[in-house]
C-alpha cells in the first residue's frame, strides 16, 4: 500500500516548484547552485531554464545577472526555443571577475496572452470589440506606467483608435505596430504573480582560465649534452622562448623545477640501475639541496628563475610550475616530518604505486595523520611561488589527495589572488575528475587523447560543451611526457596534423608536449604508451635549427592554428561545439560561433588515404539560410557552401578545412 501524504508534505516541496509559476531544470548549475558554475570575462554564457504554468496564457521569463558588488549588469529577455518542452534561454556576458549571480524571473504576461488571442479571434470576426476593449485597457495600464507626457499621449491616442469602432477592425489592431507603442509596451511589461528562481552563483575568473595554448618542455633538456650528461640551465632555456612565443603559445608549462632525490633514482626509460650522470625523474623531489621552494642547482638560482620567468612575460607568456605534492627518499620532509607519509609493517615508507607501475623513487604524501599541519605546509609553498610571480600552478595527481585539500588550498589562494589557476591532472575516474572541477579546479586534463574515432569524439564533445561545461574546463593535451597514443606511434606526420586540429578547434585550451611539432613517435615497445628514451629519465636535447632549416616540421602548422584561435571568438568558446552529420566515419564536421563569428570545420580521421563525405549542415543551429559564403582559414580558398556540402581530404595536402563563414 502506498504511504499516506502527511499534513506537512508541501513544506517538502522544493522551492522552483512552491511559486505561482514553476522554474525547473535551471543551467548553469553545479550541485544545485551549492557550488558556482564556472565563466570568464567576456564569456558568452547561456542560460537556460524550464518554465511553464497552467492553461494556455503566456509567460514572461527574464534572467537578471548580477556583478559582485550587488549591481545589476544586465536584465534580458529569455525566449522560448519552440522545442515544445518549456524551455527558455538567454545569453549573458560577465564583464568583471568575481562571484556574480544570476536569477530568474517568470511572470503572467497579459499582453502576450491578449495579443496572440486577439490576432486570432480578430481577423476572424470573433469578439472584435470586446478583444479591442481589453487590449486597450493593458494600453492604459502600461501608458500611466511611462514617466514621458508625449509618449503617455500616444499610448492614450492608441487606445482610443482600439476602442473607435468607427474605424476598421485592422486599423484599430494596426496601431499596436507603432514603433513608439511597440517599444513602449516591450519596455514597461505588466507583471503578474512573478516567481524567482536563485539567485544562481556563477563564479567568473580571468580568461586564461578558458582560453589558452600551452607548450609543455623540460628546461634541463634544452642547452643539455649527453656525452658527457650535463644539464641546460634556466638560461639556455630562456633561449627556447622565443621560438615557443613566435609559435602562439600562451603558457609555458614546466615540469618540476626542485632538487631531485639520489636514493633509489631511476635510469632511463624507467631503470632501476642510473648511471653516473642520469640526472632522475623530476617528479622525486627533494635532496640534500632542498624541497618544494628550492630549485635544482643544475638549472642555477632562483634569481635565474626570476629572470626566466621575466623573460616569459616580456614575450607575452605565462609559466604554469608545476605542483607536484610527493617526495624523494631524501626529501627533508621525510625526516623532519615522517608522519606526512604511511608507514609500512616492517617500518619502510610506503612508496608510490600504480600497479603494475612502479615508482621506487617517490613517496607519497599521507594527508590523514597530520592533516592540518601537512595542509599548513602545502600553502605555504603555493605562497611562495606565488609571490615570485607564478600565476598558474599544474597540479600532477590531484586525485590521490583528498579533496578538502584542493576545496580549501584554492578558496585561499584565490582569496588573496583570484588570478591564480590551478589545472587539474587528473586521468582517472569521471566521478572523480568532476569533483576537482567542482571543488575549485579551474582546468582539467581529460580523455581527449584516447578519443580516436568519430562516435567517441563526438559523444565526449558534446559531453564537455554540454552539462560539464558548468563545472569544467578542458584542457586538450595533445601528448604528454607520459602519452603517446598509439594512433601517432603509427599514424605519420598527418596524424599530428589532424590531432592537433581537433585538440585546438574544438576546445578553447588545448596544450602540445615538446617535440610534438618533430614528429615524435618512437614508444618504448609495441603496445606501450612510453615514449623511448623518456625525457622523464634523461636530457632530451633536440636540433631545432636543422629541424626548421630542414621544413619537417609542424611548427608552421601550430603557429597558423594558434593565429586563428586568437583572431576567431569563436574558437575561443566552448558551450557552442556543435555536431554536423557526415557520411563517412572517417570524417568529422563541427561548428564553433561566438555572437556572428562563426567557424565550420571538416576534418579527417584518416592519415593516410584520401576521404570524401557530404556533410549535412545543421542550418538551424548556425543560424545560416541555405547558402553562405565561406573562406577556408587553410587554403585562402573562397566558396559558397549549402546545407548538403561535398568535401574531399587529402591528408598529404592538408587534413582539414578550417572555414569562416563570411557574414
Amino acid at each position: 500500500m502506498a504511504p499516506a501524504i502527511s499534513s506537512t508534505a508541501t513544506q517538502q516541496v522544493p522551492a522552483e516548484l512552491s511559486g505561482r509559476f514553476p522554474i525547473t531544470d535551471v543551467t548553469p548549475s553545479v550541485l544545485g547552485g551549492r557550488r558556482p558554475a564556472a565563466a570568464v570575462i567576456g564569456e558568452s554564457v547561456p542560460i537556460r531554464a524550464t518554465c511553464f504554468r497552467e492553461g494556455h496564457d503566456a509567460l514572461g521569463v527574464e534572467v537578471i545577472a548580477t556583478r559582485p558588488d550587488g549591481s545589476v549588469a544586465s536584465r534580458t529577455t529569455m525566449t522560448a526555443t519552440g522545442s515544445g518542452m518549456d524551455d527558455w534561454t538567454a545569453r549573458i556576458r560577465p564583464d568583471a571577475l568575481g562571484l556574480w549571480t544570476f536569477t530568474i524571473t517568470a511572470w503572467g504576461d497579459p499582453w502576450a496572452t491578449w495579443h496572440h488571442r486577439a490576432e486570432i479571434k480578430i481577423p476572424a470576426g470573433l469578439d472584435v470589440d470586446l478583444e479591442l476593449e481589453e487590449g486597450a485597457r493593458l494600453i492604459d495600464t502600461i501608458g500611466e506606467r511611462c514617466g514621458e507626457p508625449a509618449v503617455q499621449k500616444a499610448m492614450a491616442r492608441a487606445a482610443r483608435t482600439m476602442r473607435d469602432t468607427s474605424q476598421s477592425d485592422a486599423l484599430r489592431m494596426a496601431v499596436i505596430e507603432d514603433p513608439v507603442i511597440a517599444a513602449t509596451i516591450h519596455a514597461n511589461p505588466i507583471r503578474l504573480h512573478p516567481s524567482e528562481s536563485g539567485p544562481w552563483p556563477l563564479l567568473v575568473q580571468r580568461r586564461r582560465a578558458l582560453v589558452g595554448s600551452w607548450y609543455e618542455f623540460f628546461p634541463r633538456s634544452e642547452g643539455a649534452t649527453l656525452d658527457p650528461p650535463r644539464s641546460g640551465t634556466f638560461a639556455s632555456a630562456a633561449r627556447r622562448l622565443p621560438a615557443i612565443a613566435a609559435m602562439g603559445m600562451d603558457v609555458v608549462y614546466l615540469p618540476p623545477i626542485h632538487p631531485i632525490g639520489h636514493i633509489n633514482r631511476k635510469g632511463p626509460n624507467n631503470t632501476l640501475t642510473p648511471a653516473p650522470g642520469d640526472p632522475g625523474s623530476p617528479w622525486a623531489i627533494g635532496s640534500a639541496a632542498g624541497g618544494h621552494e628550492a630549485v635544482h642547482p643544475d638549472l642555477g638560482t632562483l634569481a635565474d628563475f626570476d629572470a626566466f620567468l621575466a623573460t616569459v612575460h616580456e614575450l607575452g607568456m605565462e609559466i604554469a610550475l608545476d605542483l607536484a605534492l610527493q617526495a624523494a627518499p631524501d626529501h627533508p620532509w621525510v625526516t623532519s616530518h615522517p608522519q606526512w607519509f604511511t608507514t609500512r609493517a616492517d617500518g619502510s615508507i610506503a612508496y608510490a604505486e600504480n600497479p603494475p607501475k612502479k615508482y621506487q623513487d617517490i613517496y607519497p604524501l599521507n594527508f590523514d595523520n597530520d592533516p592540518e599541519g601537512l595542509y599548513q605546509e602545502v600553502e605555504r609553498i603555493v605562497r611562495f611561488w606565488v609571490d615570485r610571480g607564478v600565476r598558474i600552478f599544474r597540479v600532477d595527481n590531484p586525485h590521490t589527495k583528498p579533496l578538502w585539500v584542493w576545496e580549501r588550498l584554492i578558496a585561499a589562494i584565490n582569496g588573496t589572488h583570484p588570478d591564480v589557476l590551478f589545472l587539474a591532472e587528473a586521468f582517472t575516474r569521471p566521478a572523480m575528475m568532476r569533483a576537482l572541477a567542482e571543488v575549485g579546479f579551474q582546468q582539467s586534463y581529460t580523455y581527449f587523447t584516447w578519443r580516436t574515432d568519430k562516435q567517441g569524439l563526438q559523444d565526449y564533445g558534446r559531453e564537455l560543451a554540454g552539462p560539464a561545461s558548468a563545472y569544467m574546463r578542458p584542457n586538450f593535451f595533445t601528448t604528454t611526457p607520459d602519452i603517446l597514443h598509439a594512433s601517432l606511434q603509427h599514424g605519420g606526420p598527418a596524424m599530428f596534423a589532424i590531432r592537433a586540429t581537433l585538440a585546438a578547434t574544438m576546445s578553447p585550451t588545448y596544450g602540445t608536449y615538446s617535440g610534438y611539432e618533430l614528429f615524435e613517435h618512437e614508444a618504448l615497445h609495441e603496445g606501450s604508451e612510453e615514449y623511448l628514451n623518456t625525457e622523464k629519465f634523461q636530457y632530451r636535447p633536440r636540433d631545432w635549427e636543422t629541424a626548421s632549416s630542414s621544413g619537417a616540421t609542424l611548427t608552421a602548422y601550430l603557429t597558423q592554428l594558434n593565429f586563428w584561435r586568437r583572431e576567431h571568438g569563436a574558437l575561443q568558446d566552448l558551450r557552442s561545439l556543435h555536431f554536423h552529420h557526415t557520411d563517412n566515419e572517417q570524417v568529422i564536421a563541427y561548428s564553433k560561433r561566438d555572437e556572428q563569428d562563426l567557424i565550420l570545420v571538416v576534418c579527417t580521421l584518416d592519415s593516410v588515404n584520401s576521404q570524401s563525405t557530404t556533410v549535412s549542415w545543421d542550418l538551424d543551429a548556425v543560424g545560416l539560410g541555405d547558402s553562405f559564403a565561406v573562406r577556408d582559414l587553410v587554403t585562402g580558398n573562397a566558396w559558397d557552401w549549402g546545407q548538403q556540402t561535398y568535401v574531399e581530404l587529402h591528408p598529404w595536402e592538408h587534413v582539414a578545412h578550417i572555414v569562416h563563414v563570411q557574414r
